[in-house]
Protein backbone atom coordinates (compact mmCIF):
# COMPACT_ATOMS: atom_id res chain seq x y z
CA UNK A 1 0.00 0.00 0.00
CA UNK A 2 1.25 3.50 -0.87
CA UNK A 3 1.34 6.29 1.69
CA UNK A 4 1.88 9.52 -0.23
CA UNK A 5 2.90 12.37 2.06
CA UNK A 6 4.56 14.72 -0.43
CA UNK A 7 1.54 16.85 -1.27
CA UNK A 8 3.48 20.10 -0.96
CA UNK A 9 5.41 18.96 -4.03
CA UNK A 10 2.35 17.93 -6.01
CA UNK A 11 -1.08 16.44 -5.43
CA UNK A 12 -3.04 13.60 -6.95
CA UNK A 13 -5.51 14.89 -9.55
CA UNK A 14 -9.04 14.71 -8.18
CA UNK A 15 -11.72 12.87 -10.20
CA UNK A 16 -13.65 16.08 -10.88
CA UNK A 17 -10.57 17.72 -12.42
CA UNK A 18 -9.75 14.64 -14.49
CA UNK A 19 -13.32 14.50 -15.82
CA UNK A 20 -13.26 18.19 -16.69
CA UNK A 21 -9.97 17.79 -18.57
CA UNK A 22 -11.30 14.78 -20.50
CA UNK A 23 -14.43 16.67 -21.50
CA UNK A 24 -12.35 19.63 -22.72
CA UNK A 25 -10.16 17.28 -24.76
CA UNK A 26 -12.90 15.16 -26.29
CA UNK A 27 -16.07 17.28 -26.37
CA UNK A 28 -15.36 21.00 -25.92
CA UNK A 29 -12.18 20.81 -27.97
CA UNK A 30 -12.44 23.94 -30.10
CA UNK A 31 -9.95 26.81 -30.06
CA UNK A 32 -11.39 29.62 -27.87
CA UNK A 33 -10.21 32.15 -30.47
CA UNK A 34 -12.16 30.52 -33.29
CA UNK A 35 -15.43 32.19 -34.22
CA UNK A 36 -17.39 29.09 -35.24
CA UNK A 37 -19.66 27.09 -32.94
CA UNK A 38 -16.93 24.86 -31.49
CA UNK A 39 -14.75 27.89 -30.82
CA UNK A 40 -17.56 29.79 -29.13
CA UNK A 41 -18.30 26.71 -27.03
CA UNK A 42 -14.67 26.60 -25.90
CA UNK A 43 -14.69 30.35 -25.22
CA UNK A 44 -17.72 29.91 -22.96
CA UNK A 45 -15.93 27.15 -21.02
CA UNK A 46 -12.84 29.34 -20.74
CA UNK A 47 -14.74 32.25 -19.23
CA UNK A 48 -16.77 29.99 -16.94
CA UNK A 49 -13.50 28.53 -15.69
CA UNK A 50 -12.03 31.99 -15.18
CA UNK A 51 -15.06 32.96 -13.11
CA UNK A 52 -14.72 29.85 -10.94
CA UNK A 53 -11.03 30.48 -10.26
CA UNK A 54 -11.74 34.16 -9.58
CA UNK A 55 -14.44 33.21 -7.08
CA UNK A 56 -12.12 30.74 -5.31
CA UNK A 57 -9.38 33.36 -5.13
CA UNK A 58 -11.76 36.09 -3.99
CA UNK A 59 -11.06 38.41 -6.90
CA UNK A 60 -13.43 41.29 -7.44
CA UNK A 61 -13.82 40.49 -11.13
CA UNK A 62 -12.82 37.56 -13.35
CA UNK A 63 -10.74 39.75 -15.66
CA UNK A 64 -8.19 40.01 -12.84
CA UNK A 65 -7.29 36.35 -13.48
CA UNK A 66 -4.81 35.46 -16.24
CA UNK A 67 -4.05 31.79 -16.84
CA UNK A 68 -0.39 30.78 -16.99
CA UNK A 69 1.50 27.50 -17.30
CA UNK A 70 2.46 27.26 -13.61
CA UNK A 71 3.27 29.15 -10.42
CA UNK A 72 6.85 29.75 -11.54
CA UNK A 73 5.72 31.52 -14.69
CA UNK A 74 3.33 33.63 -12.61
CA UNK A 75 6.18 34.54 -10.25
CA UNK A 76 8.55 35.41 -13.09
CA UNK A 77 5.95 37.55 -14.83
CA UNK A 78 4.94 39.36 -11.65
CA UNK A 79 8.49 40.30 -10.70
CA UNK A 80 10.07 41.03 -14.06
CA UNK A 81 7.15 42.94 -15.53
CA UNK A 82 6.14 44.45 -12.18
CA UNK A 83 9.59 45.93 -11.64
CA UNK A 84 9.67 47.16 -15.25
CA UNK A 85 6.31 48.89 -14.80
CA UNK A 86 7.67 50.82 -11.81
CA UNK A 87 11.24 51.48 -12.99
CA UNK A 88 10.76 55.23 -13.38
CA UNK A 89 9.91 55.54 -9.67
CA UNK A 90 12.87 53.61 -8.35
CA UNK A 91 14.88 50.40 -8.45
CA UNK A 92 14.69 49.02 -4.92
CA UNK A 93 12.96 45.72 -4.20
CA UNK A 94 12.17 44.01 -0.90
CA UNK A 95 11.92 40.23 -0.67
CA UNK A 96 13.22 37.56 1.71
CA UNK A 97 15.84 34.86 2.14
CA UNK A 98 13.23 32.08 2.16
CA UNK A 99 11.51 32.53 -1.19
CA UNK A 100 10.94 29.86 -3.84
CA UNK A 101 13.63 29.61 -6.51
CA UNK A 102 11.23 31.10 -9.07
CA UNK A 103 11.42 34.32 -7.04
CA UNK A 104 15.12 34.03 -6.18
CA UNK A 105 16.17 33.62 -9.79
CA UNK A 106 13.90 36.45 -10.94
CA UNK A 107 15.50 38.71 -8.35
CA UNK A 108 18.94 37.80 -9.67
CA UNK A 109 17.82 38.79 -13.18
CA UNK A 110 16.56 42.11 -11.84
CA UNK A 111 19.83 42.73 -10.02
CA UNK A 112 21.66 42.19 -13.32
CA UNK A 113 19.46 44.97 -14.71
CA UNK A 114 20.49 47.44 -12.04
CA UNK A 115 17.90 46.85 -9.33
CA UNK A 116 18.85 46.63 -5.66
CA UNK A 117 17.27 43.87 -3.59
CA UNK A 118 16.90 43.77 0.20
CA UNK A 119 16.39 40.16 1.30
CA UNK A 120 14.78 40.01 4.73
CA UNK A 121 15.77 37.35 7.22
CA UNK A 122 12.80 35.50 8.76
CA UNK A 123 12.13 35.23 12.48
CA UNK A 124 12.76 31.94 14.29
CA UNK A 125 9.45 30.50 13.04
CA UNK A 126 10.18 31.35 9.41
CA UNK A 127 7.82 34.34 9.11
CA UNK A 128 8.57 37.74 7.65
CA UNK A 129 7.08 40.29 10.04
CA UNK A 130 5.44 43.52 8.84
CA UNK A 131 7.86 45.62 10.88
CA UNK A 132 10.74 44.07 8.97
CA UNK A 133 9.23 45.41 5.76
CA UNK A 134 8.66 48.80 7.37
CA UNK A 135 12.31 49.00 8.46
CA UNK A 136 13.55 48.07 4.97
CA UNK A 137 11.21 50.41 3.08
CA UNK A 138 12.86 53.24 1.13
CA UNK A 139 11.61 56.09 -1.01
CA UNK A 140 12.79 54.25 -4.12
CA UNK A 141 11.16 50.92 -3.17
CA UNK A 142 8.97 49.89 -6.09
CA UNK A 143 8.23 46.21 -5.45
CA UNK A 144 7.75 43.93 -2.44
CA UNK A 145 7.51 40.18 -3.02
CA UNK A 146 6.90 37.81 -0.10
CA UNK A 147 5.64 34.23 0.00
CA UNK A 148 2.38 33.83 1.91
CA UNK A 149 3.02 30.23 3.02
CA UNK A 150 6.56 28.92 2.87
CA UNK A 151 6.76 25.79 0.77
CA UNK A 152 9.31 24.08 3.03
CA UNK A 153 8.32 25.08 6.56
CA UNK A 154 4.65 26.07 6.36
CA UNK A 155 5.40 29.44 7.98
CA UNK A 156 2.65 31.99 7.24
CA UNK A 157 3.47 35.63 6.52
CA UNK A 158 0.67 38.17 7.06
CA UNK A 159 0.45 39.72 3.61
CA UNK A 160 -2.50 41.94 4.52
CA UNK A 161 -0.45 43.47 7.36
CA UNK A 162 2.41 44.07 4.91
CA UNK A 163 -0.01 45.85 2.58
CA UNK A 164 -1.08 48.06 5.48
CA UNK A 165 2.59 48.96 6.10
CA UNK A 166 2.93 50.11 2.50
CA UNK A 167 -0.33 52.04 2.65
CA UNK A 168 0.58 53.77 5.92
CA UNK A 169 3.97 54.77 4.54
CA UNK A 170 2.38 56.11 1.35
CA UNK A 171 4.64 53.84 -0.68
CA UNK A 172 3.89 53.37 -4.38
CA UNK A 173 5.48 49.90 -4.28
CA UNK A 174 3.62 47.02 -5.86
CA UNK A 175 2.98 44.09 -3.54
CA UNK A 176 3.31 40.56 -4.90
CA UNK A 177 2.78 37.33 -3.02
CA UNK A 178 3.58 33.80 -4.09
CA UNK A 179 0.42 32.14 -2.76
CA UNK A 180 1.00 28.76 -4.41
CA UNK A 181 1.08 26.95 -1.04
CA UNK A 182 -1.58 29.20 0.50
CA UNK A 183 -4.34 28.93 -2.09
CA UNK A 184 -7.28 26.91 -0.66
CA UNK A 185 -5.19 26.11 2.42
CA UNK A 186 -4.99 29.45 4.30
CA UNK A 187 -8.05 31.73 4.07
CA UNK A 188 -7.62 34.97 2.13
CA UNK A 189 -9.50 36.95 -0.50
CA UNK A 190 -7.63 38.70 -3.27
CA UNK A 191 -10.06 41.60 -3.27
CA UNK A 192 -9.28 42.53 0.33
CA UNK A 193 -5.76 41.16 0.80
CA UNK A 194 -4.06 44.30 -0.44
CA UNK A 195 -1.71 42.55 -2.87
CA UNK A 196 -1.45 43.82 -6.44
CA UNK A 197 -0.21 40.50 -7.81
CA UNK A 198 -0.86 36.94 -6.57
CA UNK A 199 0.61 33.74 -7.99
CA UNK A 200 -1.25 30.43 -7.71
CA UNK A 201 -0.81 26.95 -9.18
CA UNK A 202 -3.14 24.09 -10.06
CA UNK A 203 -1.13 21.01 -9.19
CA UNK A 204 -0.98 21.93 -5.50
CA UNK A 205 -4.80 21.71 -5.22
CA UNK A 206 -5.51 18.44 -7.12
CA UNK A 207 -5.51 19.87 -10.65
CA UNK A 208 -3.00 18.69 -13.28
CA UNK A 209 0.49 20.07 -13.70
CA UNK A 210 0.96 22.73 -16.36
CA UNK A 211 -1.63 25.25 -15.20
CA UNK A 212 -1.45 28.27 -12.92
CA UNK A 213 -2.76 31.80 -12.75
CA UNK A 214 -1.63 35.30 -11.96
CA UNK A 215 -4.05 37.67 -10.23
CA UNK A 216 -3.43 41.18 -11.55
CA UNK A 217 -5.26 43.90 -9.67
CA UNK A 218 -7.73 45.73 -11.87
CA UNK A 219 -6.13 48.88 -13.27
CA UNK A 220 -2.56 47.57 -13.09
CA UNK A 221 -0.97 47.31 -16.54
CA UNK A 222 1.74 44.67 -16.88
CA UNK A 223 3.85 44.12 -19.96
CA UNK A 224 3.07 40.66 -21.39
CA UNK A 225 5.55 37.93 -20.51
CA UNK A 226 4.69 35.95 -23.65
CA UNK A 227 3.94 37.75 -26.90
CA UNK A 228 2.60 36.59 -30.25
CA UNK A 229 -1.17 36.48 -29.97
CA UNK A 230 -4.17 38.30 -28.52
CA UNK A 231 -5.18 35.60 -26.02
CA UNK A 232 -6.02 36.44 -22.40
CA UNK A 233 -7.05 39.97 -23.41
CA UNK A 234 -3.62 40.46 -25.04
CA UNK A 235 -1.86 39.83 -21.72
CA UNK A 236 -0.45 36.34 -22.46
CA UNK A 237 0.02 34.95 -25.94
CA UNK A 238 -0.60 31.32 -26.83
CA UNK A 239 -3.68 29.17 -27.32
CA UNK A 240 -5.26 28.60 -23.93
CA UNK A 241 -4.61 25.14 -22.43
CA UNK A 242 -8.30 24.36 -22.10
CA UNK A 243 -8.07 20.84 -20.57
CA UNK A 244 -5.80 22.13 -17.79
CA UNK A 245 -7.84 25.31 -17.33
CA UNK A 246 -11.11 23.39 -17.04
CA UNK A 247 -9.48 20.96 -14.61
CA UNK A 248 -8.08 23.83 -12.54
CA UNK A 249 -11.54 25.33 -12.23
CA UNK A 250 -13.03 21.97 -11.25
CA UNK A 251 -10.41 21.54 -8.54
CA UNK A 252 -11.07 25.07 -7.26
CA UNK A 253 -14.74 24.18 -6.84
CA UNK A 254 -14.03 21.30 -4.44
CA UNK A 255 -14.09 21.44 -0.65
CA UNK A 256 -10.47 21.79 0.53
CA UNK A 257 -11.24 20.10 3.91
CA UNK A 258 -8.68 22.29 5.63
CA UNK A 259 -9.62 21.38 9.18
CA UNK A 260 -9.41 17.68 8.40
CA UNK A 261 -5.94 18.22 6.91
CA UNK A 262 -4.91 20.17 10.01
CA UNK A 263 -6.05 17.26 12.18
CA UNK A 264 -3.72 14.98 10.23
CA UNK A 265 -0.84 17.34 10.88
CA UNK A 266 -1.64 17.35 14.61
CA UNK A 267 -1.83 13.55 14.57
CA UNK A 268 1.55 13.39 12.85
CA UNK A 269 3.17 15.52 15.54
CA UNK A 270 1.70 13.27 18.22
CA UNK A 271 2.63 9.94 16.65
CA UNK A 272 6.05 10.94 15.34
CA UNK A 273 7.26 12.38 18.64
CA UNK A 274 6.09 9.18 20.34
CA UNK A 275 7.99 7.04 17.84
CA UNK A 276 11.16 9.16 17.85
CA UNK A 277 11.58 11.13 21.11
CA UNK A 278 14.53 13.13 19.77
CA UNK A 279 12.62 14.22 16.67
CA UNK A 280 12.51 17.94 15.99
CA UNK A 281 9.72 19.75 14.16
CA UNK A 282 8.89 23.32 13.22
CA UNK A 283 5.69 24.77 14.66
CA UNK A 284 4.05 26.73 11.85
CA UNK A 285 0.51 27.78 11.00
CA UNK A 286 -0.08 26.20 7.58
CA UNK A 287 -2.40 23.20 7.97
CA UNK A 288 -0.74 21.00 5.35
CA UNK A 289 3.04 21.28 5.77
CA UNK A 290 5.14 19.83 8.58
CA UNK A 291 8.93 20.00 8.59
CA UNK A 292 10.55 17.38 10.83
CA UNK A 293 14.12 16.31 11.50
CA UNK A 294 15.96 13.36 12.99
CA UNK A 295 19.25 15.08 13.89
CA UNK A 296 22.28 13.02 13.02
CA UNK A 297 20.55 11.24 10.15
CA UNK A 298 20.75 12.01 6.43
CA UNK A 299 17.49 12.97 4.78
CA UNK A 300 18.28 10.85 1.72
CA UNK A 301 18.84 7.75 3.86
CA UNK A 302 15.52 8.25 5.64
CA UNK A 303 13.67 8.92 2.38
CA UNK A 304 15.04 5.76 0.78
CA UNK A 305 14.23 3.67 3.86
CA UNK A 306 10.69 5.02 4.00
CA UNK A 307 10.18 4.50 0.28
CA UNK A 308 10.97 0.83 0.85
CA UNK A 309 8.02 0.83 3.24
CA UNK A 310 5.75 2.51 0.68
CA UNK A 311 5.92 5.91 2.40
CA UNK A 312 6.75 8.89 0.19
CA UNK A 313 8.11 12.16 1.66
CA UNK A 314 10.65 14.77 0.55
CA UNK A 315 13.60 16.56 2.08
CA UNK A 316 12.72 20.07 0.86
CA UNK A 317 11.21 21.75 -2.17
CA UNK A 318 11.09 19.43 -5.18
CA UNK A 319 12.78 22.21 -7.17
CA UNK A 320 15.93 21.91 -5.04
CA UNK A 321 16.79 18.49 -6.54
CA UNK A 322 19.06 17.34 -3.73
CA UNK A 323 20.65 20.66 -2.74
CA UNK A 324 20.70 21.79 0.88
CA UNK A 325 17.70 23.92 1.82
CA UNK A 326 18.40 27.66 1.76
CA UNK A 327 15.17 28.09 3.76
CA UNK A 328 16.34 26.01 6.73
CA UNK A 329 19.76 27.65 6.58
CA UNK A 330 18.08 31.06 6.87
CA UNK A 331 16.46 29.87 10.13
CA UNK A 332 19.94 29.27 11.59
CA UNK A 333 19.17 25.62 12.30
CA UNK A 334 22.12 23.41 13.18
CA UNK A 335 23.67 21.58 10.19
CA UNK A 336 22.75 18.17 11.63
CA UNK A 337 19.12 19.29 11.91
CA UNK A 338 19.05 20.55 8.33
CA UNK A 339 20.71 17.42 6.99
CA UNK A 340 18.14 15.21 8.74
CA UNK A 341 15.10 17.24 7.70
CA UNK A 342 12.04 15.82 5.96
CA UNK A 343 9.06 17.74 4.62
CA UNK A 344 5.61 16.21 5.02
CA UNK A 345 2.72 17.46 2.91
CA UNK A 346 -0.86 16.42 3.71
CA UNK A 347 -3.98 16.49 1.55
CA UNK A 348 -7.65 15.63 1.86
CA UNK A 349 -6.89 12.21 0.39
CA UNK A 350 -4.58 11.23 3.25
CA UNK A 351 -5.87 9.03 6.06
CA UNK A 352 -4.59 8.37 9.59
CA UNK A 353 -3.06 5.08 8.39
CA UNK A 354 -0.60 7.12 6.31
CA UNK A 355 0.62 8.84 9.47
CA UNK A 356 0.89 5.55 11.36
CA UNK A 357 2.91 4.00 8.51
CA UNK A 358 5.31 6.95 8.59
CA UNK A 359 5.68 6.77 12.37
CA UNK A 360 6.31 3.02 12.24
CA UNK A 361 8.88 3.49 9.48
CA UNK A 362 10.83 6.08 11.45
CA UNK A 363 10.57 3.97 14.60
CA UNK A 364 12.00 0.98 12.75
CA UNK A 365 14.82 3.05 11.26
CA UNK A 366 15.72 4.30 14.73
CA UNK A 367 15.68 0.79 16.21
CA UNK A 368 17.90 -0.57 13.46
CA UNK A 369 20.43 2.19 14.07
CA UNK A 370 20.55 1.46 17.81
CA UNK A 371 21.15 -2.28 17.51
Amino acid sequence: MEHYLDNAATTRVCPEAAEAALRAMTEVYGNPSSTHTKGREARKLLEQSRQTVADALGARQPTEIVFTSCGSESDNWALLSGADAMRRQGKHIISSLVEHDAIRRSLEVLESRGYTVTRLKPDSTGRILPEMVSDALREDTVLVSLMMVNNETGAVTDIHAVSEVLKKAGSPALLHTDAVQAFKKVPFRAGTLGADLISVSGHKIHAPKGIGALYIRSGLKLKPFLVGGSQESERRAGTEAMPQIAAFAAACAQDSRTEYIRSLKDLAVEKLTEAVPELRYLETDAPHILNISMPGWRSEVLMNFLEGKGVFVSKSSACKQGKRSHVLEALNLRPEVIDGALRLGFSRYNVPEDILALAEGLREARQLAHR
